[in-house]
This record gives C-alpha cells, sequence and structure tokens, in this order.
C-alpha cells in the first residue's frame, strides 16, 4: 500500500508493505533512477519511508525489483508509461539534488589515494555513532554466536579468539592484523595471548581511537597502531598475520598484490588468516553504478567468488589449509546492529545526520536478508607459507587446531 503526500492512498491497506510518500520529489527521484538507487536516494532523503516492519518490507521489495522481468521491469514501455504517469502527477522537473551522504570517488580505481578516501568514506563517521551500533566491542565484522555467546559481546570475543586460535598465538609471537579497525583483535591478542601485535588501518579516526584504548588497557609496550596502507608495510617478518573483513576493500585486480605482500610479511611456517565477504560465482564483483551499496556505504567495494580468494592466496605461494564459512553468524551480527541503531535512534541522529542513520538502517537491514538467504558469503580461510621441504607447523587435525 502506497501513501502519498496529500493523504490519497492506493493498494490495500492489509498490504504486507506500506510505503508513504511524503513529497513530490519521492516520485521524481524514481522516474530519474527507476532502480534500487532511486529507491534509495528517496528514503536517504526522507521523501519516502516505510510503516511496516523494516526487515519484512525490505525482503519483498528486494523480490520485485530483483525479478527484472516481473513489475520493475524497466524497458522503453514502462518509461514511456512512468512518464505519462508523472505528467499526470504534475512531478516532472530536473532531477533532484542526491543526498548529501552519496559519493562519487575520482582518481585511479583502487590507488592508494582513492582507497583511503574510500575508506575515509566509510569508516570516519564518528567513533560515538560506531559505538551505539556496535557496542563496547567496536567490532565491526562478523560475530561468531557459539553455545557460550549470548551477547552480540560474547559472540565478538568469541569471533577474535577463534582467529587467535586458528593463527596459533603463544607468548611472544609478532602478529600483524590488516585493516585493524578499532583494535579489538589486537588488544585481545596481546591481553591473552601475549604477543606484540601491530595494527594497521586507512583511518585516522579508528586510528586514535585504538590507541586511546590501547593506552588504557595497558598495551601500549606490546601494541602499535599506524595509519598504513598494507602495500607500504616493510617491517617483516611476522609470525601470523589476520586480515578481518579488510579483503573486500582490495579489489579482483590487486588480490595477486595483497596476497603476495602478507605472503612476503611473513616467516616460514608463519600463518594468514583472511576474513572475507564472498560472491556467489556468477554474480558480477564490481558493484553497479546504480548500487545503494556503491554509492552510500563502501565505495569502491568488490566481492569475489571463494574460489577467487583462495586461488589469488594460493598462487601467491600459500598452502591453504582450512576454510569455514560464517553466513549465518554475519546475518545475526546484522540484526543485532540493527537492534542497536532502531533502539538509540534519536542519538543516532544527533551523532551524525537522518540521513546518514538512515542509510546504516537500509545497509545493515538489506545485509542481513542477502546473507539469510544465501546470495553472499563470508569465510574465514586459514593458510600456512611453508617453511623448509615443505614443512607446515601446523596441527595434523583440526581438532587439535582449536584447541
Amino acid at each position: 500500500m502506497i501513501r502519498c503526500w496529500d493523504g490519497s492512498e492506493a493498494g490495500p491497506p492489509d498490504a504486507p508493505v506500506r510505503l508513504v510518500l511524503r513529497r513530490r520529489r519521492a516520485l521524481r527521484r524514481l522516474l530519474w533512477a527507476p532502480s534500487e538507487l532511486g529507491l534509495a536516494r528517496a528514503y536517504v532523503s526522507g521523501d519516502l519511508d516505510v510503516e511496516t516492519d523494516f526487515f519484512e518490507s525490505l525482503s519483498h521489495l528486494e523480490r520485485i525489483i530483483g525479478d527484472r522481468s516481473g513489475p520493475w521491469k524497466v524497458d522503453a514501455t514502462t518509461k514511456r508509461e512512468m512518464l505519462r504517469a508523472g505528467l499526470r502527477l504534475g512531478v516532472l522537473g530536473l532531477p533532484p539534488r542526491p543526498p548529501a551522504e552519496e559519493i562519487r570517488l575520482g582518481g585511479r580505481r583502487h590507488s592508494r589515494g582513492r582507497d583511503a578516501r574510500a575508506i575515509s568514506h566509510h569508516y570516519d563517521v564518528g567513533n560515538d555513532f560506531y559505538r551505539l551500533v556496535l557496542g563496547p566491542s567496536m567490532t565491526y565484522s562478523c560475530a561468531v554466536w557459539d553455545d557460550g555467546a549470548k551477547t552480540l559481546e560474547d559472540a565478538q570475543t568469541a569471533k577474535v579468539d577463534l582467529v587467535a586460535r586458528k593463527l596459533g598465538l603463544r607468548e611472544g609471537m609478532r602478529v600483524l592484523d590488516v585493516g585493524c579497525g578499532w583494535g579489538a583483535f589486537v588488544i585481545h591478542a596481546a591481553r591473552e595471548y601475549g604477543v606484540r601485535a601491530v595494527g594497521i588501518t586507512l583511518s585516522q579516526s579508528q586510528a586514535e581511537f585504538a590507541r586511546k584504548r590501547v593506552a588504557e588497557e595497558g598495551l601500549s609496550d606490546r601494541v602499535e597502531i599506524r595509519v598504513q596502507d598494507y602495500r607500504e608495510v616493510r617491517d617483516g617478518p611476522y609470525d601470523a598475520i589476520a586480515s578481518i573483513g579488510m579483503a573486500e576493500h582490495v579489489g579482483e585486480a590487486m588480490l595477486p598484490t595483497y596476497a603476495s605482500a602478507l605472503y612476503a610479511l611473513l616467516r616460514p611456517e608463519g600463518r594468514l588468516l583472511n576474513h572475507a565477504i564472498s560472491r556467489k560465482a556468477g554474480i558480477p564483483g564490481n558493484l553497479g553504478r546504480t548500487s545503494f551499496i556503491n554509492r552510500y556505504v563502501f565505495p569502491d567495494g568488490e566481492l569475489e567468488p571463494l574460489t577467487v580468494m583462495v586461488g589469488a592466496i594460493e598462487e601467491s605461494g600459500f598452502e591453504v589449509r582450512d576454510v569455514e564459512s560464517l553466513r549465518e553468524h554475519y546475518a545475526l551480527t546484522l540484526r543485532a546492529w540493527v537492534a542497536n541503531l532502531e533502539a538509540s535512534w534519536a542519538e543516532a541522529v544527533r551523532l551524525t545526520s537522518e540521513g546518514r542513520a538512515r542509510v546504516w538502517r537500509l545497509y545493515m537491514a538489506a545485509c542481513a536478508l542477502t546473507f539469510e538467504r544465501g546470495s553472499i558469503g563470508i569465510n574465514q580461510v586459514l593458510a600456512v607459507k611453508p617453511g623448509a621441504q615443505g614443512a607446515s607447523g601446523m596441527p595434523r587435525t583440526r581438532t587439535a587446531l582449536l584447541s
């Protein structure tokens, strides 16, 4: 059911989705961008609202938009009918300016400067806003909802500890965290396993927060936080490397460079844990120019099939030893983040803007649904840099690996 700015309604009152068009401009946005981008612009700007359950409404809308042979098929006939409808409703005009939260990057794709701008757009939203959404752990990656996890904090602790155990961390080891975020993993690894850790990020605000957190934990002698690109790290060898939710920013063209750089930084028999979202084979990896995610959330983000990621890791010289899917875990994590945001909506708007809060609600809810139906997945790939005569230094069983 749709209710318009003048109070008129169309559709059954008991429809599973109720949309409110608060301004004529909502229709103009859809006329100029009859795709998910037009819907996103209308929602982010506040021109369109959803009155029914947000997750259920998105699920219905995604089914309609995703069926290109159905009612959302935008061919020449559809465009003519949209134009006629726009004339009748008096909503034709120049394309509305996109919301301020939309971004289009310039420069060479995946150059260091453009990557830094992309990271800043996503992560430099404000540490207080992220704390509200992510919770006290400030961990922005898939949690692990094992049998002992009763809360989001429990599940995030379980995740960083799972990574530490897979890497075989022991006291005195030297560890690199590529894309360290707000420092959750390096702090856990130093505090619980006695390692010396270096965390790198391209976000100044993340680095400032992580450094303060490290100091508060009394770990400044064992943890260093740098604003640094992975291609600039030159102080290997490391005993272990974690990359948790960072490889999505690398891009398929740069995966060989990424994997080779990490291989070069490890000592023989050192381990790499690569934790990254993946897409199904056959689905385009680059987010299209009309993609909401590309314009508002992860500019230049690319998702690769698991086979592509594993292939790049193996071709750089690593031996892949273990792969684990955490797809259902990420859906639960995203739903928990949406619940945090909705529970403190007024504060989220105060800390950023209503448009930014709407971006995050739409992005996280849509991603939760995408993980639930299996369109995308997330995997932890554990690999080792072989030593002399192929020695791995790895335990022979998975049970021993995780003990």
